[in-house]
């Protein structure tokens, strides 16, 4: 099982390096050259969404990309530090609920996402989330 890590400051401008990488990485772990394209969206939808999280909640610590190429699949996790838990009072009675504006941007690059990516988990806690995304691979 290979790994490689990548790991960059919240900032917009390195969510393109994230992509190539990510793209790059995934064609040598034997990813369909017809889903690469997929592949290099869900990575930028992925990391402007942790950029994003990083950013209103005024985090420094930098955003973690996780490329692993296995026997038959290629995963990537984008993972943040952004906490999730807001208490009910201030979220209207909702737990875990944030900001309605910036609620509705996450929900709308997680459904980009899933319509990229038949296989993706998304987590999220207190201490932060991630998005688990796979694809098959050929030998």
């Amino acid at each position: 099982m290979a790994t490689v890590e990548l790991r960059f400051s919240a900032l917009p401008e390195h969510v393109r390096t994230a992509r190539l990488v990510a793209a790059a990485v995934a064609r040598r772990s034997g990813v369909d050259e017809a889903v690469l394209d997929e592949v290099r969206l869900a990575v930028g939808e992925a990391c402007t969404r942790a950029v994003g999280l990083h950013q209103a909640a005024g985090i420094t610590a930098p955003v973690r990309v996780a490329l692993v190429e296995e026997e038959k699949q290629f995963s990537i996790e984008v993972g943040d530090e952004a906490p999730r838990v807001v208490p009910a009072a201030a979220s209207g009675g909702r737990p875990g609920a944030e900001d309605p504006e910036a609620e509705g941007e996450d929900e709308m690059g997680l459904a980009v996402i899933s319509g990229l990516v038949d296989d993706v988990e998304v987590t999220a806690d207190e201490s932060g989330g991630s998005i688990r995304m796979s694809w098959p691979t050929t030998p």
